[in-house]
């Protein structure tokens, strides 16, 4: 009772008891029992072995001899003798009736059985445990894992989820779901790792190498380099790769960048630097030069490859990157002595034999040896390795193409061993890319193009999705189908597609496969154009500058074949001649010195055929020049035309705007004057109404006559028409415009002696600009307004005499209210 607490104080004094029972009988079992487990934990497994033995033989009891035996097992399980403990844990569980009774046998059977990899009796052992405790943790993940390696990747997917449904804490659940689901769902994986990093440091633990390695990888693989630049940094914390990434390390990295099998740098750095290097970060630290070397940068990644070799002298993949970047390089000796190293240290490495291989393929005179390091690499493997199966169906495809003159039923043969090779690995992994490729390969030799056009198709499909599978020869081959068939927009497509995905526009082959296509759909100038940038890149290779010459002297013939050229045309159908007979000429003496695949003699053909061409261009040229001189002539007389003609139009367009702008001004001077002379008359009014005795006698002069003086007025018309049309002849037109201001005409209208007259004159009525109904009665019509201004203006200056004589008198005070 007083262990079962769980508590410090009360588990000494239960010991003690036990101790105590032990004292008063050594054989009893159940006693000797609480004390193996006790001394197991203390880690004396000699105490843990003697008191189980003792145990056993004291007691016949099955529970108490299972615990014995159980105590036993797990003393050898923990010094790591599993095929002892295997045996005691069995013995155990043989004396328990039912796993209700004593379960902890079966989780330590289940895990040796799963250290021996007999995966079927572990998976029985731990359902037993969960017969007993069905949200056991533990053993749930052991089922998982268990799972996973028989294959059944759904049930341990299952069976993970439930663990972390169970403990949403139990981080290394979530790990084991990310592994399990990075094939089949990416995101998926990266969400469970993330949320693993997550918990571990919520709960402030250290995040494991191994788990940032395996984010890195993920972020690899969709091509996010940046993020997953971040996890490898992470996963390799401080060391001396953060000085060589900083290239604080030395100052003579530059200089030794290239020296790939030297390493006398390390040590001269190691004289002043630790080049510590922990085992559990070197997988991180090559994941991180590979990433290097995936972003081009291949002088920190050589570094870093050679760090890990200089520590870690039998790292064979090592060996290999290196190797891979000097054939990169283009320095394929330099390869082939790196990958010879890495055979000293595993003369059966399957993979370094595999690229030896493939390096002598390239080569003319080690092609025939290739094969042997093929089937050696497929003999290190017990035939399993399926990349030395596809480079022995390589070898035999080369093999069959081979320049040298051979029985047809070889070359027959060679293909059929090829076949035979790419559909056994087929059979092995139905989704191997290469095989199909190569299938394809040989149906398009057989010019069945529906077949290899679906083969190469699918591969072209499957390979787009994942960045470690590059396959530019799948593009490269469904562009030739596309140009078997005809199809040259596509197969154009296909290779202008590849050449900037895969080699960045600087392969020359794929520039020639795409210059014969332009070639073959008559596109001359971008044929010639993709010629050019090929010898570019290749400028000792004089096929290329062959075809260049035959792609201008294509242009120049089909030029000179249509019915209507321009003079541009023309010309540049003369240039490019006298460019190809240039061309050809170089070639023909470079010919003599060297063999470089093609015959003087067809040269010789070449430039006579672009000779007689070039007479005839010139004659077209010289016609078509001449005809141009001509149509140039008469263009310029038809703009001379035109020139004139908008000239006329922009002078008639200026007499009018001269006239529009005279007229205005002519119009503004009549009305200034008529303004100024209106002026005059106002200052006549004021200066005949201020004149004394006017008003007076001309009053008196009304009482007097009375009527009569109506009729002296109209008797007088004649003579104040004549004379106002003699004095306004000029501005008659706008005079009555200007009208009096209100003051003269109230002034006129006055009466001098305070008394209004029955009538006032016409010529007052008219300038106060009051209608005269007497005229309208003689006259039988009203007079028009002009006609009105103009006669009280006129008779004005008729009545002025009199006017002066007139001495005005002051109004009275009724006459302002009228």
């Amino acid at each position: 009772m007083d262990l079962q607490t769980n508590e410090a104080g009360e588990i000494r004094s239960g010991m003690e008891k036990m101790r105590r029972a032990f004292e008063i009988y050594p054989y009893c079992t159940l006693a000797l029992n609480h004390l193996a487990n006790h001394y197991f934990f203390t880690g004396q497994h000699f105490v843990v072995e003697q008191l189980s033995e003792t145990a056993l033989s004291s007691s016949s009891h099955g529970l108490l001899k299972s615990q014995s035996y159980y105590n036993l097992a797990r003393s050898y399980h923990s010094k790591g003798d599993f095929e002892t403990a295997g045996r005691y844990y069995m013995a155990s569980v043989k004396e328990v009736n039912k796993p209700q009774d004593f379960v902890l046998p079966f989780v330590g059977l289940g895990q040796i059985q799963l250290k021996f990899g007999d995966f079927k009796r572990s998976l029985a052992s731990f359902e037993k445990v969960l017969e007993v405790h069905p949200e056991n943790c533990e053993s749930l993940k052991a089922i998982g894992n268990i799972y996973a390696n028989l294959g059944e990747n759904d049930k341990a997917i299952e069976t993970f989820k439930k663990v972390t449904r169970i403990d949403p804490k139990d981080h290394q659940a979530f790990v084991e779901l990310g592994e399990l689901l990075v094939e089949s769902d990416w995101a998926a994986a990266m969400e469970y790792l993330k949320t693993a990093c997550t918990l571990l440091r919520k709960a402030g633990e250290k995040i494991p190498v191994e788990l940032l390695n395996g984010i890195g990888l993920l972020y690899f693989e969709k091509a996010e380099f940046e993020l997953a630049e971040q996890s490898f940094k992470e996963a390799l914390g401080d060391g001396i790769w953060v000085s060589i990434m900083d290239g604080t390390a030395g100052s003579s990295i530059a200089n030794w960048s290239v020296q790939y099998r030297d390493q006398s740098f390390f040590h001269q750095l190691e004289e002043n630097v630790s080049l510590e290097l922990p085992c559990d970060k070197v997988t991180t630290l090559f994941n991180y030069a590979r990433l290097l070397e995936e972003l081009h940068d291949t002088v920190k990644a050589s570094l870093l490859y050679r760090l890990i070799i200089f520590k870690y002298p039998d790292y064979i993949d090592a060996y290999l990157r290196l190797g891979s970047i000097a054939k990169e390089k283009n320095n394929i000796q330099l390869s082939i002595e790196l990958i010879g190293d890495a055979l000293k240290i595993n003369s059966k490495y399957p993979n370094a034999l595999s690229m030896l291989g493939s390096l002598e393929l390239q080569s003319d005179e080690t092609w025939l040896t290739a094969k042997e390091h093929f089937r050696d690499a497929k003999d290190a493997t017990d035939g399993k390795d399926p990349y030395s199966w596809l480079q022995l169906g390589n070898w035999n495809y080369f093999a069959a193409n081979r320049p040298e003159k051979k029985a047809p039923k070889f070359e027959a043969t060679h293909r059929e061993k090829a076949k035979e090779l790419f559909l056994n690995v087929l059979k092995q992994n139905h989704g191997n890319m290469f095989a199909a490729n190569g299938l394809g390969i040989l149906h398009a030799e057989k010019a069945q193009w529906d077949i290899a056009k679906e083969l190469f198709t699918q591969v072209h499909e499957a390979a787009s999705g994942s960045i470690f599978v590059q396959v530019p020869d799948v593009w490269i081959n469904l562009a030739h189908i596309y140009f078997a068939q005809g199809l040259f927009q596509q197969a154009v497509k296909m290779y202008q597609n590849c050449a900037r995905k895969f080699f960045y526009n600087t392969d020359a082959t794929t520039l020639l496969y795409l210059s014969r296509t332009h070639y073959e759909a008559e596109q001359w100038q971008d044929c010639r154009k993709s010629l050019l940038r090929a010898i570019h890149l290749a400028p000792s290779n004089y096929l290329l500058r062959f075809n260049v010459g035959v792609s201008m002297q294509k242009f120049s013939a089909s030029t000179l074949q249509k019915t209507k050229r321009t003079v541009d045309e023309v010309r540049a159908t003369v240039s490019e001649l006298q460019n190809a007979i240039r061309v050809f000429s170089l070639l023909s003496v470079a010919s003599t010195y060297h063999s470089h695949g093609f015959d003087e003699r067809k040269i010789e053909t070449h430039v006579e055929y672009c000779r007689h061409l070039l007479d005839a261009a010139k004659v077209h040229r010289d016609a078509a020049e001449q005809a141009e001189k001509q149509t140039k002539q008469k263009l310029e007389v038809t703009r001379q035309i035109a020139l004139a003609d908008e000239a006329r139009r922009r002078a008639e367009e200026q007499r009018k705007f001269q006239l529009e702008r005279r007229k205005q001004e002519d119009e503004l001077k009549q009305v200034m004057q008529q303004e100024q002379h209106f002026e005059r008359v106002k200052e006549q009014w004021k200066t005949s109404n201020n004149t004394p005795g006017k008003r007076k006698d001309r009053s008196r002069h009304e009482d007097e006559d009375g009527d009569s003086g109506k009729k002296r007025r109209k008797g007088g018309k004649r003579r104040k028409d004549q004379k106002t049309k003699m004095q306004y002849e000029d501005d008659e037109e706008d005079q009555y415009r200007n009208e009096p201001e209100e003051d003269d005409y109230a002034n006129m209208s006055r009466d001098p002696g305070g008394d209004r007259p029955e009538k006032a004159p016409d010529h007052l009525l008219a300038a106060a600009g009051l209608e005269d109904s007497d005229a309208e009665d003689e006259t039988g019509h009203p007079q028009s307004v002009i006609e009105r201004k103009r006669r009280a203006w006129s008779e004005s200056d008729d009545e002025e005499p009199v006017q002066r004589s007139v001495q005005p008198t002051s109004p009275g005070p009724n006459d302002l209210s009228e």
